[in-house]
């Protein structure tokens, strides 16, 4: 089984400021990562999609993560850095990480100092990348609304807020919301913030625009709530020789949707391919979870027909409320099951005792099985060893019983779910004996 680690955190010494970085990846390229207002480059990798997001870039390139000074697990500061600062602080990084040359990703107001720093150090810079970015902060709001709206941050500052204007497709669960909470309030305190976005109202770097000298992409979303597309617009008009590229859905953290269209797109701009580091991305580790209902030919039987498809449905929905609600992806169907995948074997355990529990509420049975391991992406369908454990593990569940492997209950140890013990089994068609466990909340 491929086990994925998180890269370690490492700091770089600029003058007498540390600044906190991770690698991800080693491919022949770097791409530096230039963070918006707030960022904490170990927490982030708690928010859906984040990792993926670095970990598909990283299939073709050397992916460089940062918190600027001031900012998650770099060094804290009076004040707020100037756009200089912030400059001195990525070349600090490239120097340690001993990178001559790289493309810069600049994301929202990280953009502003990735393009000062693309035109004071062309040399340094192959690619320019800027997403829901602008060049003249003033430009967002008038000043009576910016002030209204500094307010406005600033009282619900670690309540997740921010979630409904950068990510607004992850609004929608609390358990995201309490994610997002989590880190504002590791990114930056109130205070520290309220002179910073002070210090950003101030941001115009429309007039260096023309001097850039490296290839330019900008990417913007039409719904991105944070910076209007008029702006993602303007900037890209100022710049010579820009590819402007235009999504009609997205959210302004672009980690969260587009997930494959924005660093597809950012590759074949930086490489002039698309299809690079594919192969690697068609097998990642996943939690599986089959379910079945139980005696569902006599109670199909027993029904009738229109009843029984009627029951269905009300199971289907069910099942994609709570695969939904765990953040898993629903493969399919299996006429009477489903299968789904989950990024984290804790969800999925809970996903399935909550299904569980519901499906019993409408009169049904269902048991579950669970697996973590390597499948096989096959289009929208899923592959697999893993695929067939966690199918032979759910065979040998009892009615209204979750069951899991041991390398389930491994990686979820402290995460306050029950398991018992249920014995070795042989699983048909897979190696040596098995050992399985009950799950409950």
């Amino acid at each position: 089984m491929i086990e994925f680690k998180l890269p370690e955190t490492r700091y770089a010494l600029n003058s007498d400021v540390s600044v906190a970085y991770q690698v991800t990846g080693d491919g022949p390229i770097d791409l530096i990562v230039v963070p918006g207002f707030i960022s904490h480059i170990e927490f982030q990798h708690e928010l859906p999609g984040y990792t993926a997001f670095l970990r598909r870039l990283a299939s073709f390139a050397r992916v460089v993560t940062f918190d600027k000074r001031g900012q998650g697990m770099s060094d804290r500061m009076s004040g707020a850095p100037t756009l200089e600062e912030r400059m001195d602080d990525v070349r600090a990084v490239m120097d340690t990480i001993g990178s001559e040359r790289a493309a810069l990703i600049g994301f929202s107001e990280g953009g502003c100092m990735s393009i000062l720093f693309a035109a004071t150090y062309p040399d340094r810079v192959s690619h320019l990348i800027l997403t829901g970015c602008f060049s003249r902060s003033a430009d967002r709001l008038s000043e009576e609304a910016w002030e209204a709206r500094l307010e406005q941050i600033l009282r619900l500052w670690g309540t997740g807020e921010l979630t409904k204007s950068i990510a607004p497709s992850e609004a929608v669960d609390p358990a995201v919301i309490a994610q997002y909470a989590k880190w504002e309030r590791l990114a930056s305190s109130p205070g520290a913030l309220r002179t910073l976005l002070r210090l950003n109202r101030q941001i115009d770097v429309t007039a260096i625009l023309p001097t850039l000298q490296v290839p330019t992409l900008v990417l913007h979303s039409k719904a991105d709530l944070q910076v209007p597309v008029a702006l993602g617009r303007k900037l890209a008009a100022a710049i010579a020789g820009v590819r402007y590229i235009e999504y009609p859905i997205g959210d302004h953290a672009v980690w969260t949707s587009n997930n494959e269209t924005v660093p597809g797109d950012i590759e074949e701009f930086v490489t002039g391919r698309r299809d690079h580091g594919l192969l690697e991305f068609e097998r990642v580790l996943t939690t599986v979870l089959f379910t079945d209902i139980i005696d569902s030919t006599r109670n199909a039987t027993a029904m009738g027909d229109e009843r029984w498809v009627r029951l269905l449905g009300e199971h289907d929905q069910i099942a994609r409320e709570m695969v939904s609600k765990h953040r898993g992806n629903l493969v399919k169907s299996t006429g009477d099951g489903v299968l789904a995948t989950f990024d984290g074997p804790g969800r999925a355990v809970r996903c399935a005792l909550a299904f569980g529990s519901a499906a019993k509420q409408i009169g049904l049975s269902v048991r579950a099985g669970l697996h973590t391991g390597e499948i096989e992406m096959r289009g929208s369908d899923v592959g697999g060893v893993a695929v067939h454990a966690a199918a032979r593990v759910m065979s040998h569940c009892g009615s209204d019983e979750v069951l899991v492997s041991r390398v389930v209950t491994d990686l979820v140890a402290g995460a306050g779910l029950k398991f018992a013990e249920r014995g070795s089994h042989e699983l048909k068609g897979l190696p040596g004996k098995w050992d399985l466990f009950a799950a409950s909340g």
